[in-house]
């Protein structure tokens, strides 16, 4: 007989085979990896345009979030010519030493791409704040990143206090921004950027403004990553926007022993969440595709204004 659990389909034109659909991937919710793929298909028009033209490294499960993963960067073995990538130093240097070894990266720009690597169980997709150009040079960043990670007994609550600080220094330098539970303790805060600066730039823009923010609420508040600093507060990491580190990408899953998502939100939610008596949590796949259902990208209309 057949193994129903292997199966040849079409996706963009592309002949892929997907199989262990049965395999239990999150055994909190026994989710398998049939439904992970079915989340990835139907969040990718929403997805996508976050993931499309940036390098993508994945943490990759191949026997469910109760065993081991390991980090990928470069292209998978086997990889289907149609795959697009880019190469890049390994340092992740934009300066360009040709000596240096190199990455060849996936790039994920069509629906054909995210299923071939979420076949792999590949179920935390992470990008830079930066895209490459037509050649598969890095551009400078189009966005900034601010990661804000409590330390117990801190969480969401705290986090989104500190949001509601850090969109406001944002928009005072006329930049719009859009939150991220990201499917873990904190959360993220993104703003769009014109690209006319490089990392460097960007990095110590961030950092001035967990500084500064940490000298106005060093209650809440810690820029050094120093753990004996942190319980009890929020870390404001400004690390994320140099050019080599990568952040979990908006609508992601992560690998939790439920299926947790790197979750755009609204900042009415924020704002509820940062009152005494709010509650914010950490959304789960289900909830996120009713919400994209509903609303849309969340996330793009927010980091556009």
């Amino acid at each position: 007989m057949p193994d129903v659990q292997s199966m040849s389909v079409s996706v963009d034109g592309q002949r892929l085979q997907v199989s262990n659909l049965d395999k239990v991937m999150y055994p909190a919710t026994e989710t398998t990896k049939g439904e992970v793929l079915h989340y990835y298909a139907t969040v990718a028009p929403v997805l996508l345009p976050h993931l499309a033209g940036r390098p993508v490294t994945r943490i990759r499960w191949p026997h469910g979030t109760a065993g081991p993963s390991f980090f990928e960067k470069n292209l998978p073995s086997g990889a289907p010519p149609w795959l697009p990538s880019a190469t890049l130093p390994s340092t992740g240097s934009r300066a360009g030493d040709q000596s240096r070894d190199t990455i060849t990266y996936p790039l994920v720009d069509d629906t054909a791409a995210l299923t071939y690597l979420a076949n792999l169980a590949s179920l935390e997709l992470h990008v830079p704040q930066w895209l490459v150009d037509e050649e598969g040079r890095p551009l400078p960043p189009d966005r900034l990143v601010i990661d804000l990670d409590p330390g117990s007994p801190a969480g969401l609550h705290e986090c989104a206090r500190l949001a509601l600080a850090v969109r406001e220094r944002l928009a005072a330098m006329g930049l719009a921004s859009a939150p991220v539970t990201s499917g873990s303790k904190g959360m993220q805060l993104y703003a769009a950027l014109p690209g006319d600066q490089d990392a460097d730039e960007i990095r110590d823009l961030a950092r001035e403004i967990a500084q500064d923010l940490t000298r106005a609420e060093p209650e809440l508040v810690v820029w050094k990553m120093t753990k004996s600093l942190r319980p009890g507060k929020v870390l404001l990491d400004w690390s994320q926007n140099t050019a080599a580190k990568t952040t979990i990408a908006p609508y992601s899953l992560r690998g939790k022993d439920a299926p947790f998502v790197a979750a755009p939100r609204t900042w009415q939610e924020v704002e509820e969440g940062a009152e005494r008596s709010g509650r914010l949590e950490q959304l789960q796949m289900d909830e996120v595709v009713r919400r994209v259902s509903r609303d849309g990208d969340l996330f793009g209309q927010l980091l556009h204004g």
